[in-house]
């Protein structure tokens, strides 16, 4: 991480926290060489951002004919999320309220670890991220203060929020099957686990374990599966790889269009951005696991910072982003599915179909994370 992405000034129309001390700053830049926690992947995707310290631009103004006070006029947020896909729901936001936002992007590892040494001098009031793991990787180290929402309760189902409260999801992600039609029946395809049998054999193609989407994944078999299972099926996917593992899901769908692989696992907006670049884009989606526990979804989502000086207006943001018309953008703009039940999906979600979704509450994505990741590296699986 650059020393403008820690040290950058922060603009403010509350009062700024006391400055970090040289010896934090070195603390910092410990913490951020040790932390084991998710780093995205170099990619156009939702949670690899330019490390940058801007404000959303937006004017001061009124929230239902009420004047915001001072303490509301600004919500500062730690964002992994790409602030090119974010940015306009929080310029929206920003319209709608006349609150600013000012939004410090980095990877999720450097955030946490920048939270953890400012500690009380944080100016941040929101942490937003991708993946529950990381979510409750945040909430485990105290980084997170629980809130109380009938909002948020309303709007995001209880398997999509900590149990404590001290996150939200506030978009889903399913993580399916992809494959190449010139090559594949679909009615060859069913299961993750299928994926392992021997017919796959030099056909697979799967993103590398040290991401955190594939560590859920693998967190959430272990649940539904058994741990001896679960291991089965990572070592016959190993074994049946066509060629090593990719850093990011963009890569692994571009090689099963160039014929270097014919299966693979990845996540569905990649795969609608890409359609948005190529419409005839060789590649097709199947919904995974439909005759049993249904598709693997994740969440993006957020939580309020245990030392936010405005913790009133992060929750009042979350909120704000779990209803119907934020749900819409992140469906139509992000290609992620609405976390609200009830909202309307784009056209192109709509064209991929229905599928069921796997019940799991999310938090057990976390709390098996450190046994997942354990046994993807006894499997051999990178």
């Amino acid at each position: 991480m650059s020393l403008n992405a820690i040290t950058a000034p922060l603009s403010f129309t509350r009062p700024v926290k006391v400055t970090l001390s040289v010896a934090v700053f070195s603390l910092m830049l410990g913490l951020v060489g040790c932390n084991k926690a998710e780093t995205p992947e170099q990619s156009a995707d939702a949670d690899m951002p330019v490390e940058t310290t801007a404000p959303v631009a937006g004017q001061d103004a009124t929230t239902d004919g009420v004047a915001a006070t001072n303490n509301d006029q600004v919500v500062t947020i730690y964002s992994s999320r790409n602030e090119q896909l974010i940015k306009p729901l929080l310029d929206k936001y920003t319209e709608e309220t006349g609150v600013k936002v000012e939004l410090v992007t980095d990877k999720t590892g450097p955030l946490m670890a920048r939270l953890q040494a400012e500690g009380k001098n944080t100016p941040a009031d929101m942490l937003l991220t991708v993946d529950a793991g990381n979510l409750w990787q945040a909430s485990q180290q105290g980084l997170l203060q629980p809130i109380a929402s009938s909002v948020l309760e309303s709007n995001v189902p209880a398997k999509y929020r900590d149990p404590k409260g001290q996150w939200t999801g506030l978009s889903l992600r399913a993580r399916t099957i992809f494959y190449d039609p010139s090559k594949v029946d679909a009615a060859e395809l069913s299961t993750y686990a299928d994926l392992a049998d021997p017919k796959w054999k030099g056909k697979l193609c799967l993103r590398t374990s040290k991401k955190v989407y594939n560590q859920s994944l693998v967190a959430s078999m272990m649940e539904h599966l058994g741990e001896e299972k679960t291991e089965q099926v990572i070592r016959g996917w190993v074994d049946n790889l066509a060629t090593d593992v990719f850093s990011d899901d963009t890569s692994l769908l571009e090689a099963i269009a160039a014929g270097q692989c014919e299966v693979g696992i990845a996540n569905s907006y990649y795969y609608g951005r890409l359609l948005d670049e190529q419409p005839n884009f060789p590649v097709k989606i199947f919904w995974a696991n439909q005759e049993s526990t249904g598709t693997h979804v994740n969440i993006s989502g957020a939580g309020v910072v245990t030392g936010s000086d405005n913790p009133d207006g992060a929750l009042k943001l979350m909120e704000w982003l779990s209803a119907d018309k934020a749900q819409g953008i992140y469906a139509s703009s992000d290609k992620e599915y609405p976390v609200k039940a009830g909202v309307d999906e784009s056209d192109m979600l709509r064209s991929w179909g229905e599928f069921k979704k796997d019940d799991i509450n999310v938090q057990k994505f976390g709390s098996l994370q450190t046994q997942a990741i354990q046994m993807m590296d006894k499997a051999g699986y990178k």
